[in-house]
């Protein structure tokens, strides 16, 4: 695969999403996030509502609970089903031409695959808190335990479908403080790096 793919790993509500969606517009290249979701709909038949829950989330909070959570007798479970088809659609996407995919472990599913830049978006708690609340409004839980625990279920979820540590510097070319550095200076300087090369 020829194609030069960005994948953008983030921690919840540090913008990750956005800066994904502005580095390819800037670059002019498709962005796959919530597309990805209707893709993995249409093609597995589970509710768009529920691939969004469980296409980058585990049910529990750690691998171990995970690794027994809602699984048949032969050990299989539908969140499985989620994962080979997300797998084999970000694939195709990649194949298709270059791109910017958003989570779902594209960075794992590409690295023997595609010329990858991996990245990951991090912030610092309070900052993280405050734009959650700024985008998704208050809720009856607290902004920084629901930063928590859906960054908890994702940890595990990637460390469950991948067996490597989610966030971990090793596992990505970039890692950007997205609440030091601001979302138009990261969009920068990954629009730069993909061009760098």
């Amino acid at each position: 695969m020829k194609n030069r793919i960005i994948t953008i790993s983030r921690e919840f509500g540090s913008g990750g999403r956005t800066i994904g969606k502005e580095v390819a517009a800037k670059l002019g290249i498709p962005c796959y996030d919530y597309e990805l979701i209707e893709k993995i709909a249409e093609e597995s038949n589970f509710s768009k509502e529920y691939i969004a829950e469980r296409g980058e989330y585990t049910a529990h909070s750690g691998w171990l609970g995970s690794a027994f959570a809602d699984r048949d007798f032969n050990g299989h479970s539908y969140q499985d089903d989620i994962w080979s088809v997300q797998r084999k659609i970000i694939l195709e996407l990649a194949e298709k031409g270059p791109c910017v995919i958003v989570g779902r472990c594209a960075d794992y599913i590409l690295r023997d695959k595609a010329d990858c830049l991996t990245v990951f978006i991090h912030s610092d708690l309070q900052k993280r808190a405050e734009r959650i609340v700024k985008q998704y409004g208050e809720r009856d839980i607290a902004p920084e335990k629901r930063l928590r625990d859906k960054d908890k279920r994702r940890a595990a979820y990637y460390q469950f479908y991948t067996d490597m540590k989610w966030g971990s510097v090793q596992n990505y070319h970039v890692a950007l403080d997205s609440g030091v550095l601001g979302i138009d200076q990261c969009v920068e300087t990954l629009a730069a790096l993909y061009n760098a090369k």
